[in-house]
């Protein structure tokens, strides 16, 4: 059947001399891998419209296993996201994690908003940590391995003061501290502020102001986190580490 189908490029494959192998993101079917032949073509009319971070309307002739775009069409291009290197690669991260964690043909209409949302926002602005996270907090869930922030990840404790437990695998309430010697002391405010990031889409929280010393903090236990309970190895975030050292 020949569905109209709104979602992001997620990954290109080339498939013989002229065709590729697209990922999709769509809104109302979750993540699906698609044929697009003649993609690889300069003058193809599909050429554009196949490239990684693209937003686009198909049309899809959905099968159970590969199925093949017909034809599509560029509703957002987040040109930005492609002219500035530190935009293309946490875009990238995002992207790649996206495919990692999502399971094929399951309707994830909140993460593709969120998702979306996202990128827009990379490309808007010139501080985009937080919108990660907050995105990353939710990709975590959806694969199973988010960290315990409600409440104390030892005895459900959900009374402060906490701090964060890479080992333990989200908080740890002063009586449960002695399980991890190298856990994270963390703020009122630092809880608080991961416990939205967590629950809360980007949409609801507007300008988004965190303290340098958070943003650094959150990044780090989160890269750490994700060390210790991701599962996937990422050639995203190896580039942005590389990136890191360049910086620094």
């Amino acid at each position: 059947m020949l569905e109209k189908i709104e979602g992001i490029i997620l990954k290109t494959i080339d498939y013989g001399e002229t065709n590729k192998i697209i990922t999709i993101f769509s809104k109302n079917i979750g993540k699906f891998t698609a044929m697009a032949r003649g993609a690889k073509k300069p003058r193809s009319r599909m050429a554009a419209v196949t490239q990684p971070f693209i937003a686009g309307q198909f049309f899809v002739y959905i099968n159970p296993g590969l199925s093949t775009i017909r034809q599509g069409e560029i509703l957002e291009s987040f040109r930005p996201l492609r002219e500035d290197i530190e935009k293309t690669a946490y875009t990238a991260y995002l992207i790649e994690l996206s495919e990692k964690l999502l399971d094929d043909k399951t309707p994830e209409p909140y993460l593709y908003d969120q998702l979306y949302r996202t990128m827009e926002w990379i490309a808007e602005h010139d501080e985009y940590g937080i919108p990660i996270l907050m995105y990353e907090l939710k990709i975590f869930q959806k694969g199973g391995f988010a960290p315990t922030l409600s409440h104390c990840s030892n005895c459900g404790n959900k009374e402060g003061p906490y701090a964060f437990s890479i080992g333990e695998g989200g908080l740890l309430c002063r009586r449960c501290l002695s399980l991890d010697d190298q856990a994270v002391q963390l703020t009122e405010i630092q809880v608080k502020l991961l416990q939205m990031f967590q629950a809360v889409g980007i949409e609801q929280v507007g300008e988004i102001s965190v303290k340098l010393e958070n943003r650094q903090l959150f990044r780090r236990l989160l890269d750490a986190y994700y060390d210790r309970f991701g599962g996937y190895f990422l050639k995203s975030r190896r580039f942005l580490n590389q990136l890191d050292q360049f910086k620094g």
